[in-house]
């Protein structure tokens, strides 16, 4: 189901004229595509594209191009400032709903792992999974079943159940989550060895004395 969005025409601008756009509440684009001859200047309502990319980043848009009329597109590009992370420009690329295309897709642990009740620490190494499959079959997220996931223990890439008609290029052995031992637990078997070294040093002195006064 593709989600509507309102874009307006604007000219190609300088950027003072870009910056006054901005603090009005607009964020400046361009779309573009096959189907688009030239790339074409667009406006978006700041509060309106933000809601959108909090709740469906990678959903279908239907926009009435200046151009080209009613297209379906997807955000491909989001420019925000390094400091205040306000949104500065969006890229919108009109597709094809017959073709496949890629997007990252956040992924989510269900379930509650054994080993972080007996005190392990739920470690998400991979947030995102990049996917292909086509348009209107992108899933909002990917989910990871750590229900018997035990201290120590891992998932990775070949344990996700993907939708049909949906793949990923990634290593099936990259990990994903991990249950690490308690903190505590670690330090104590990081000083055990530690105490553990000065013992087999001073062991093995002992015997080389020993055989020293034996010759």
């Amino acid at each position: 189901m593709s989600v509507s969005l309102k874009v307006e025409k604007r000219e190609a601008q300088s950027k003072g004229k870009l910056n006054q756009l901005r603090q009005s509440g607009k964020v400046p684009g361009v779309v573009y595509g096959q189907k688009i001859e030239q790339s074409s200047p667009i406006a978006v309502d700041e509060k309106e594209l933000q809601a959108l990319l909090r709740s469906t980043p990678n959903a279908v848009l239907e926009i009435d191009v200046p151009t080209a009329g009613k297209q379906p597109v997807m955000i491909t590009d989001i420019q925000r400032d390094s400091l205040s992370k306000k949104l500065l420009h969006v890229d919108l690329h009109q597709i094809d709903m017959n073709t496949e295309v890629t997007a990252s897709v956040r992924i989510e642990a269900e379930g509650e792992a054994p080993g972080v009740k007996e005190g392990g620490v739920l470690q998400m190494i991979l947030h995102e999974l990049e996917i292909s499959c086509l348009p209107n079959k992108i899933p909002e997220s990917i989910a990871i079943d750590i229900s018997e996931l035990q201290i120590g223990e891992s998932l990775s890439v070949a344990a996700l159940k993907l939708p049909e008609g949906v793949s990923t290029t990634l290593d099936p052995e990259m990990v994903i989550v991990s249950v690490l031992a308690p903190q505590k637990e670690a330090l104590d078997e990081e000083a055990e060895e530690a105490s553990s070294e000065p013992a087999a040093e001073a062991d093995a002195e002992a015997e080389q004395a020993e055989e020293g006064e034996q010759e």
